[in-house]
């Protein structure tokens, strides 16, 4: 990979031990997929922010590179943590131990110059990339968004390399930040409705399993809410099949950019969905119901006061969505709802305290019974809850 002189200098250590480990992550990533160089960008977002999910190990990686003195020199937001960090004992899984490792990983990051937003979904209010701006997004929900909805380039970047890239100010020049890596490779005709996220999830679990690259997807039926609820269709073609960009005809801002080379076309309808509602039905009644994976919008958060919790309902938001709209927050949590901010019950260590979980998510449907040991159900939102006798704001 071809690297300047400056770039070979911080490859060599003459600009500190900080900026050289981000260096040789970011060139061993590029010559193993062969990128001609490295390209600016203009913002990153990084993972690997829970104590579950990184451990010790992630952690000591974090205090040494704060300790270098790493800085970043782009926007570069977080995402969630494992527990609240404001009430993170008011959820009842979380223990001393767990508390301080987690607060010393959101220390080190801030340390480093990472806005501490702990969210999925920063393209709500923290971190906002503009079209064809090249990016370095890890958290696959968010990037699958960034490609498609916002026409942002960014690979599916990892937690060290999103980091690395935010360091640096560059990223290799591979994948989708190459046009040719954009083209729809299979047309996808749903013949169904889609009025729910449980409908866009189960949608994204189908297609993804049928290995598809970046779909381009003909939706003939209705689609609600598409413009909020597309994210869900995202978020479960990244969990289930590793899908990094997609199309929607007449709705994503490159639909109609390329000459597009369909290798497949596959037609959803209807029962092949259902088959996945089906499959995802625990027999046993749910314990916990969980909303917003990917964390809600304020537009949802709206919504949900058309209804009211029957059980223990836990809702997940970033930390600048919690800030932002605090009167909202305080009025879903009087009607009985938990709110969990800047985290996600998906990397939080639910199993302590719950077995079956309920959710809207098809993301987390992928993830709840291998992360969190959870038997799950998956749900459309009015299945959830119950509708409430307030009036609704």
């Amino acid at each position: 990979m071809y690297l300047t002189n400056e770039e070979e200098k911080a490859l060599e250590g003459e600009f500190g031990e900080a900026l050289e480990k981000a260096m040789r992550i970011l060139v061993a990533i590029g010559d193993v997929y062969g990128a001609e160089r490295l390209i600016k960008i203009s913002s990153a977002h990084i993972s690997g922010v829970s104590y579950k999910t990184i451990g010790d190990a992630g952690l000591d990686f974090l205090q040494d590179l704060a300790s270098l003195g790493a800085k970043v020199l782009v926007k570069t937001t977080l995402n969630p943590c494992g527990m609240d960090p404001i009430k993170w004992r008011s959820l009842g899984i979380i223990d001393e131990d767990f508390a301080k490792k987690q607060m010393k990983i959101i220390e080190s990051y801030t340390r480093m110059g990472v806005e501490p937003t702990l969210t999925c979904t920063p393209y709500y209010i923290s971190n906002v990339p503009k079209y064809g701006e090249d990016i370095a997004w890890a958290e696959s929900s968010a990037v699958i968004y960034a490609n498609s909805v916002i026409g942002a380039k960014t690979n599916r970047e990892g937690a060290p390399s999103a980091l690395a890239a935010a360091i640096v100010g560059k990223t290799p020049m591979y994948g989708y930040h190459l046009e040719e890596n954009r083209i729809g490779t299979e047309k996808i005709i749903v013949k169904m409705d889609l009025e729910d996220p449980a409908d866009y999830g189960a949608l994204g679990i189908y297609v993804a399993r049928m290995n598809v690259k970046v779909p381009y997807f003909v939706l003939d039926g209705k689609a609600l809410n598409l413009s909020i609820y597309v994210k869900y269709l995202g978020a479960a073609l990244a969990a289930e099949g590793s899908v990094a960009m997609m199309h929607i005809e007449g709705f994503t801002p490159e639909w109609n950019k390329y000459k597009h080379e369909f290798s497949d076309k596959i037609i959803v309808e209807k029962d092949d969905i259902k088959e996945i509602f089906e499959e995802k039905s625990c027999e046993d009644e749910e314990d916990l119901i969980a909303l917003g994976c990917p964390h809600l919008s304020v537009e949802e958060l709206r919504d949900l006061l058309k209804y009211r919790p029957k059980r223990t309902t836990w809702i997940s938001i970033g930390m600048d969505m919690y800030k932002a709209h605090r009167d909202l927050v305080n009025e879903l949590e009087r009607r009985g709802y938990i709110i969990a901010k800047g985290t996600c019950f998906v990397v939080s260590p639910i199993e302590k305290k719950f077995k079956v979980t309920a959710t809207n998510s098809g993301k987390a449907s992928k993830y709840l019974p291998s992360f969190c040991k959870q038997c799950v159900i998956l749900r459309r939102t009015k299945d959830l809850l119950v509708i409430s006798d307030e009036n609704s704001c």
